[in-house]
C-alpha cells in the first residue's frame, strides 16, 4: 500500500500546474470556455433557437439568452427526460441528477452529460485529492479506503434507457476502475434505496476497513459515524480507523458541525476540506490548510460563471456581472452555463468573494432561504455565524437548526423562532439566546435596527428539539440521505410548524 500511496500522491500533484494556470489567467480561461460551450451547442435546438452560431461576445449572449430558473428550462429538460437528444447539449444524455434540495418539494432532474461527468464532477474529485496532497505532502490517504455515502439510483420511468438519482449516486455508478478500487462500501450497499438499512449495512462493512478519508454531507456522515460507534462499542472514531486523516465535506456549512466532529474524531492530525459540489456541477475546493471557510473557484470545469448582485435578485430580467466585475464581500446569486446544457441557469445559491487573486468564494446562503418578514434581511451566513458564536460562548454543540418568523398578532410584536437540536446543550440557554441575538445584531445592521428597543423585533425564542427530531422530519418528507438537508431559514413558518408538531 505504501507504493500505491506514493504513486497516487505523485500523480495527483501533477494537476497543480494546470490549477495554477487558471489562477494566473482566470479571464482568459473563462472566455475560451465560453466560446467553446457556444460553439459545441450551436446546432442543438436551444442553440438554434437563440442563434448561438453568430454570438461572438458575452454581451450579445446576455442580451439574447435569458437568465433561467429550473421552471424556465423544464420544457426543454422534459424533452430530454423523455428520450429526445440534441435539445440542450449535443452529446447523449443518459443520466439525471435528481435534486429537490431544500427549495421546494418538487424534484428537479438535472441533465448529466458525459462531459460534465468527466470534465466537471470527476475532475473536481481528482483536484480535491491533488490539492490535499499538495497541502500535506506526507499524506498517507491513498494507503487505505475512501468512505463515501451515496444516494440511490433508479430507471427513468419515461425512458428505461436512462437513469436518475442523487448526484453522488450518478458519480459512483460511473466511477473509473481505479477510483472504485479505493472506495468503500461496495456499490450494491452504497446505492441502496432504504436509508436505515443502508446505514446499518455501511456501518457493519466499513467498520472493518482501513478508512483513511471520508467524503459526504456532515449531517449524514455524523449519523453513520454514531452508528459505527454504537456497533463497535468504541468511544471515538480513531479507535475504529486509526489512520483516518481527511473529511471532505459539502452541501451544508461545516462551521456549526466543527465541534461535533472534533468530539467524534479527537485528533490534531485530522484535516477538513470543504468542497462545493452540487447536482449542477462541481464549483469550488478549499485550497488552503486550516479552518478557512473559503474555496477556490474552479474555472476550467466546463462551467461559465455569471453573478447577480443582491439588488437584482428579484428582478424579472436581472443584470449579471462577469468574473472581472465582481467585488469582495458582496452577496451574489450564482448563474452558470455548463457542458451539460444548463444555460444562464440560476441555481439558487448565493456566494461572496473572499479573494479576487485568486478567485475564492464562500457560500452565503440560498436565494429563497432567508428571513425578511420585517425588513431584517437575515441570510444563512448571519445565522450560522451567530450559532457558532453562541455555541463557543456556552459550551454547546449543535446537530441541526431552523428558524422562521413569528408574525405580528394583535398588539404583539414580531420576532424569530428557532428550533435547535443540540448534541450538547448550552450551560445556560438564556446566555445562548443572548449571544445569538447580540451576534446577529453585530453582523446584520438591518436586524439590529429592527431590534432597537424591540421596535419591530423582540428577542429570539428558542425551542430545544429532542435528539433525532430533524431526522424524523426528513423521514416524513422522504428526504433521508443524499444531499437532502434541513432548511436553515424560511420566510414562511411551514417547515417550522411541521417540526414543532413532532416535538
Amino acid at each position: 500500500m505504501e507504493i500505491i500511496n506514493s504513486i497516487m500522491t505523485w500523480v495527483m500533484k501533477k494537476r497543480i500546474h494546470q490549477i495554477d494556470l487558471f489562477r494566473k489567467y482566470p479571464h482568459d480561461v473563462q472566455n475560451e470556455l465560453f466560446s467553446n460551450l457556444l460553439d459545441k451547442a450551436k446546432n442543438t435546438d436551444w442553440g438554434k433557437n437563440y442563434g448561438y452560431a453568430d454570438i461572438t461576445t458575452v454581451d450579445a449572449f446576455k442580451q439574447r439568452v435569458p437568465v433561467s430558473t429550473y421552471e424556465n428550462l423544464f420544457p426543454y429538460i422534459e424533452r430530454v427526460i423523455k428520450g429526445e437528444q440534441n435539445v440542450l447539449w449535443p452529446t447523449t444524455i443518459s443520466w439525471f441528477a435528481k435534486s429537490s434540495g431544500t427549495t421546494n418539494a418538487r424534484s428537479k432532474y438535472i441533465p448529466v452529460s458525459p462531459e460534465s461527468l468527466e470534465d466537471c464532477h470527476y475532475k473536481g474529485g481528482k483536484d480535491m485529492l491533488s490539492i490535499y496532497a499538495n497541502l500535506y505532502p506526507d499524506t498517507r490517504v491513498f494507503s487505505g479506503k475512501s468512505l463515501s455515502i451515496g444516494g440511490s439510483l433508479r430507471e427513468n420511468e419515461h425512458n428505461p434507457k436512462t437513469y436518475c438519482g442523487d448526484v453522488s449516486a450518478v458519480i459512483m455508478r460511473n466511477l473509473p476502475v481505479w477510483a472504485e478500487a479505493i472506495r468503500t462500501p461496495p456499490l450494491k450497499v452504497a446505492l441502496m434505496d432504504k436509508w436505515e438499512e443502508k446505514i446499518e449495512a455501511m456501518a457493519e462493512i466499513t467498520a472493518k476497513e482501513n478508512v483513511t478519508s471520508i467524503s459526504g454531507v456532515p449531517t449524514w456522515t455524523y449519523v453513520l459515524l454514531n452508528r459505527i460507534l454504537e456497533l463497535t462499542g468504541k468511544t471515538n472514531i480513531l479507535e475504529v480507523w486509526p489512520n483516518l486523516e481527511l473529511f471532505a465535506h459539502g452541501a451544508v456549512a461545516f462551521g456549526p458541525y466543527r465541534e461535533l466532529f472534533k468530539k467524534l474524531i479527537p485528533s490534531e492530525q485530522m484535516h477538513y476540506l470543504e468542497i462545493y459540489n452540487a447536482s449542477e456541477g462541481f464549483f469550488g475546493i478549499q485550497d488552503q490548510a486550516g479552518t478557512h471557510d473559503e474555496m477556490l473557484l474552479m474555472l476550467d470545469y466546463g462551467v461559465y460563471y455569471e453573478f447577480i448582485p443582491a439588488e437584482e435578485f428579484e428582478a424579472e430580467h436581472p443584470q449579471t456581472l462577469t468574473l472581472d466585475q465582481v467585488e469582495l464581500d458582496k452577496n451574489y446569486a450564482l448563474v452558470i452555463s455548463t457542458n451539460a446544457g444548463l444555460w444562464r441557469y440560476k441555481i439558487g445559491d448565493t456566494i461572496k468573494f473572499t479573494s479576487l487573486d485568486p478567485y475564492r468564494i464562500k457560500i452565503s446562503g440560498r436565494t429563497k432561504h432567508f428571513i425578511n418578514a420585517f425588513g431584517e434581511e437575515l441570510i444563512i451566513e448571519n445565522a450560522e455565524t451567530a450559532i457558532i458564536t453562541a455555541c463557543q460562548k456556552t459550551g454547546a454543540i449543535i446537530s441541526n437548526f431552523t428558524a422562521a418568523p413569528v408574525y405580528f398578532e394583535g398588539k404583539s410584536r414580531g420576532g424569530h423562532e428557532w428550533i435547535i437540536e443540540f448534541a450538547q446543550e448550552p450551560d445556560n440557554l438564556a446566555t445562548f439566546t443572548y449571544v445569538l441575538d447580540t451576534t446577529l445584531r453585530e453582523v446584520n445592521s438591518d436586524y439590529d435596527a429592527k431590534r432597537q428597543n424591540d421596535l419591530a423585533l423582540v428577542a429570539p425564542a428558542i425551542k430545544i428539539a429532542p435528539p433525532g427530531t430533524f431526522l424524523e422530519w426528513l423521514r416524513t418528507k422522504g428526504k433521508l440521505g443524499g444531499q437532502n438537508k434541513v432548511p436553515r431559514l424560511s420566510n414562511s413558518r411551514e417547515y417550522l410548524e411541521e417540526i414543532l408538531e413532532l416535538i
